[in-house]
């Protein structure tokens, strides 16, 4: 079995062992790929592992060899489907690898937001504090959690994590899926998404990227938010008009926003939102802990092992 990686830096920049794929064949490791370097890398490859790396019909095409795709993510956008359906290759994903840490990035995020952590502690380290009159002081309005109430647009394994930390803070926990009937949790209220948007203190994403959930956050529901609210994203980027959410923290319709997703990956530098108050921004790094990612390699070789001894899991396609 031939294996090539093509952009393994992201999963394992070098403090993982890729002994669990190494154990499969022949594995070739890339940290990155361009476009224009996929097909000559890939040309003799049987299975090929990827992130983001975009495999399209004009690159599977030149690959006769290529039986199967191992995507080392959750989502597969980036593998053309009908592609592979036509030139008979399987196509597998990995899902419940990170849904700790997200909730954890995602809590991190609102504690930023209401506690203000590092504008303190560099308005300490900047000499503010030896300088005081007094004791203590704060330069911004500090909001406690307890008594909020805590906005779920989706409710799988990472909402529901979400939903038991906030619980834990003493957060009233309301919720909006596509299927409620499937919410057996009775401390969970299920609500209509006005109604969500309407009494949340904060809404945080954790929806698919759909049709129907692009753009799901738009200048419209913005406007029903609380002034004093919060928006959380680490979702998928496209799921918020960023244009209408610069306008909207702009313009104090909400208190603030924490994303680790945007609609383009790495963003422009002329991203609205890089201009706007009270808005933090990490890179895509929710999933990203050493041990969420150790447990995707790990099931990233289990899914490739599975297919090699014809009895392939968790295929896509």
């Amino acid at each position: 079995m031939n294996i090539v990686i093509l952009d393994g830096y992201t999963l394992n920049p070098g403090d993982q062992d890729w002994a669990p794929v190494n154990s499969l064949g022949k594995v070739t490791v890339y940290d990155r790929s361009s476009p224009e370097q996929i097909v000559e890398r890939a040309i003799d490859a049987d299975a090929v592992l990827v992130n983001k790396v975009i495999l399209t019909e004009s690159i599977l095409s030149q690959l006769p060899r290529l039986k199967y795709i191992g995507v080392c993510a959750t989502g597969y956008n980036n593998v053309d489907i009908n592609s592979t359906q036509k030139h008979g290759i399987v196509v597998t994903n990995v899902k419940a690898y990170g849904p700790l840490s997200v909730a954890q990035h995602t809590f991190a995020l609102l504690l930023a937001l209401v506690n203000h952590i590092e504008l303190h502690s560099q308005s300490v380290m900047n000499g503010d504090w030896s300088a005081s009159a007094d004791f203590c002081y704060w330069k911004t309005p500090l909001v406690e959690l307890a008594g909020k109430t805590m906005g779920l647009v989706g409710l799988g394994d990472i909402g529901s994590h979400v939903a038991k930390i906030a619980s834990a803070f003493g957060m009233k926990v309301i919720a909006y899926r596509k299927n409620p009937e499937q919410t057996h949790n009775t401390e969970i209220e299920m609500v209509s998404l006005e109604h969500l948007f309407r009494q949340s203190d904060v809404i945080s994403l954790h929806c698919p990227l759909t049709e129907e959930t692009k753009n799901l956050i738009n200048a419209e529901r913005l406007s029903w938010m609380k002034p004093t609210s919060y928006l959380l994203n680490t979702g998928r980027g496209p799921l918020i008009v960023e244009e209408d959410l610069a306008n909207a923290l702009k313009n104090k319709w909400i208190a603030g926003a924490g994303l680790d997703v945007l609609s383009a990956e790495p963003p422009k530098a002329d991203n609205p939102l890089f201009a706007v108050p009270n808005c933090l921004i990490t890179p895509h790094i929710a999933w990203a802990s050493f041990e969420s990612r150790k447990r995707l390699l790990q099931m990233v070789a289990e899914n490739l092992a599975a297919f090699i001894k014809g009895e392939a899991i968790n295929v896509v396609n």
